[in-house]
């Protein structure tokens, strides 16, 4: 898998974090909060935050809204408004882990599509998670950036992406590439996920269409690919690798 362009920050201010305005936020419709347009003259990136968690969600309009350059929409990733309803945006910002719902019994684990088609997507993630780098990766993400990271990251990244350009933390790269080894096939990892939501042998049988020596075995090759001692650990490692 070719990462493409990896930008870094080399230290010190970036640009996009070295000018900030005043700019005040202004009504909007019921779930968003739209921020006024900045200075004339300067091109506008349209930047939505997609984030379940309101807390964070709001800190992150809170500090993009100050960068000169950019005009910010925010949305409830899980209840906010569909794209019909949505304004026009030229970057998405979300939480890598609220990509895909968790599977389960009536989910798919297909990526949410309820965001614009053509919005560029920069997501929040965390290190040694490749299971969740690689649920981003399908989803078509262009920009990753470290939650652990410095603001100025976040900024460059919205205008990388801004640009249809790549953009990887260097935190996040080993990641990344480690997302293309995940040792367990899509049927192991829906046996997995459904025993570790507690189902036994016979309801995934059941679920899945299969024979119960048939989820045996495939719990069987998840415990050995995962090097682990047990089912319990199996879905352990796996969920703390992101794969599940």
């Amino acid at each position: 898998m070719c990462l493409g362009r990896t930008v870094a920050h080399s230290g010190g201010p970036c640009a996009p974090c070295a000018s900030r305005g005043g700019r005040r936020s202004v009504p909007s419709p019921e779930g968003w909060a739209l921020v006024s347009s900045p200075t004339e003259g300067v091109a506008v990136i349209r930047v939505q935050v997609a984030y379940a968690a309101g807390l964070f969600r709001s800190a992150l309009v809170a500090l993009l809204r100050d960068q000169e350059g950019l005009e910010v929409s925010c949305r409830d990733a899980v209840s906010g408004p569909r794209a019909a309803d949505c304004p026009p945006v030229d970057v998405r910002v979300a939480d890598a882990e609220e990509l895909t719902p968790r599977p389960s019994r009536t989910t798919s684990g297909a990526p949410h599509r309820d965001a614009p088609e053509d919005a560029g997507l920069l997501v929040l993630a965390t290190v040694n998670r490749p299971g969740v780098l690689r649920r981003a990766f399908d989803a078509g993400a262009l920009g990753y950036v470290d939650k652990q990271g410095s603001p100025c990251r976040l900024v460059e990244g919205i205008h990388a992406v801004a640009r249809g350009e790549r953009y990887v933390d260097e935190s996040l790269a080993v990641g990344l590439l480690r997302a293309t080894q995940i040792p367990l096939t899509p049927r192991e990892l829906g046996v997995l996920s459904l025993a570790a939501q507690g189902a036994c042998v016979a309801e995934i049988a059941l679920d899945l269409h299969l024979s119960r020596g048939t989820v045996r075995n495939y719990l069987a090759a998840a415990i050995r690919k995962t090097g682990a001692r047990n089912r319990v650990d199996a879905i352990r490692i796996a969920g703390a690798a992101g794969w599940m």
